[in-house]
């Protein structure tokens, strides 16, 4: 990589998780969807590189002799390497000869059928998932309010960081994608907007060879827009797309593959209450920006219909918390049972300790969601679960501080890993 483009890269909060696996795995396959950074991340933490889904000489010689493609100065970039998908094996077999870690790192925009990749060995292949880029990744954000230091049951404190209504808005309908940096608001919609065509004309069909009709995507793709941040189930998305279940089952399952689709589960503690827990999952696209684009709206649109500018919102929020958490080994849900009291985020890490959030878009909004947190909170059996590490509202501005009743208000500028 020269250079310029070392200068012009953005660091990834993915990297640290990465150079880890690297250091105990052969072959780490970094997933995540088109245009999201993969490559410039795997580039800046590899030896030498070869791009199979530009390089026509270097597919055809994975094709006859996949040595020469697998030879290289360690880690070794193969990027889209599902373009090429015979070379798996070969890759896993080069490990097991080598005996090394951090032989391979593996980049891929589809996640392709489970029987080419079914023979990985314990041991041998990490999968991490990257997303696109955090408000704190893109410079959008000051991360003065660390995700880990609230899961340490460290209180936020911080000054307003200054981003208004407006450009949230704007933020959301530009996304979080690297190569749209540098863009005007009105360039970067305009090229999401092609993102989403090249997926409905080309990508969904590329990833297994089955002819779809684009018509039917672009429908499934606008319902899940008008559904970003629900539980909105599958009969609710059929009838909004006058297409069958199945139907809309086998499409969903394509964007999932693609990684565009990334829905959220629901938590399942154990409660004080005889409450019933509803298991449904969230519908959200990866980055808000393609809800934004696949209805064609506008960062004005948003300001003009704040109730779907506030899903948009919670998605934002969703897709940040998901990078920070990864990063921690942790997850993230959201909670809903049957009496209707909804969480928009509960994180827990794998040692279980956990904290809920609430995602308010304005400050009008956080006293109804401390509440709700405050009630959640007593619902659960914390002799079961702990106790909250926090509870906190996250909202679009203002200060980040501890209330007296025990909630945090943390504004989405300030959030970092």
């Amino acid at each position: 990589m020269n250079q310029g483009m070392k200068s012009a890269y953005k660091r990834r909060v993915v990297e640290s998780e990465i150079r880890l696996r690297l250091a105990s795995a052969g072959a780490v396959v970094l997933e995540g969807p088109k245009a999201c950074g993969k490559t410039a991340t795997a580039a800046m933490l590899a030896g030498s590189a070869v791009m199979l889904d530009v390089d026509e000489q270097a597919r055809r010689a994975a094709d006859v002799e996949p040595a020469l493609v697998l030879a290289g100065k360690t880690p070794r970039l193969i990027d889209e390497w599902q373009a090429v998908p015979a070379i798996w094996n070969h890759v896993r077999r080069a490990v097991d000869a080598r005996g090394k870690p951090g032989q391979f790192i593996l980049t891929g925009s589809a996640v392709p059928a489970d029987d080419i990749t079914r023979h990985t060995g314990a041991g041998r292949v990490a999968r991490i998932r990257m997303r696109p880029m955090s408000l704190f990744e893109s410079g959008h954000g000051s991360g003065a309010i660390s995700v880990a230091a609230l899961l340490a049951g460290t209180c936020p404190k911080t000054r307003d960081p200054g981003l208004t209504i407006a450009q949230i808005a704007e933020l959301i309908a530009v996304g979080g994608w690297p190569g749209n940096l540098g863009m005007t608001a009105a360039e970067a919609v305009a090229a999401v907007r092609g993102y989403i065509d090249e997926i409905r004309r080309v990508d969904v069909s590329r990833i297994d060879g089955v002819r779809r009709d684009p018509a039917r995507i672009s429908r499934l793709m606008r319902s899940l827009a008008r559904n970003e941040s629900t539980s909105a189930t599958l009969a609710t998305i059929a009838a909004d797309t006058g297409a069958g279940d199945d139907a809309v089952r086998a499409y969903i399952d394509v964007l999932e593959r693609l990684m565009i689709v990334e829905n959220q589960p629901a938590w399942a503690p154990h409660l004080r209450s005889r409450s019933r827990l509803r298991q449904g999952p969230k519908r959200r696209f990866v980055d808000p920006s393609l809800a934004v684009a696949s209805l064609r709206a506008t960062p004005e649109r948003l300001l003009a219909d704040i109730e779907w500018f506030g899903f948009l919102f919670e998605s934002l929020v969703i897709r940040d918390l998901r990078i920070f958490a990864q990063a921690l080994d942790a997850d993230v849900f959201h909670y809903r049972d049957n009496t209707e009291l909804e969480v928009d985020a509960i994180m827990e890490t794998q040692d279980g300790r956990w904290a809920a959030f609430e995602v308010k878009l304005g400050q009008s909004a956080v006293d109804e969601a401390a509440a709700t947190l405050l009630r959640f909170a007593d619902r659960v059996d914390t002799r079961k679960c702990g106790s909250p590490a926090m509870l906190a509202v996250i909202t679009g501005n203002g200060f980040g501080y501890v209330r007296p009743d025990g909630v945090a208000v943390i504004p989405i500028g300030s959030l970092g890993p």
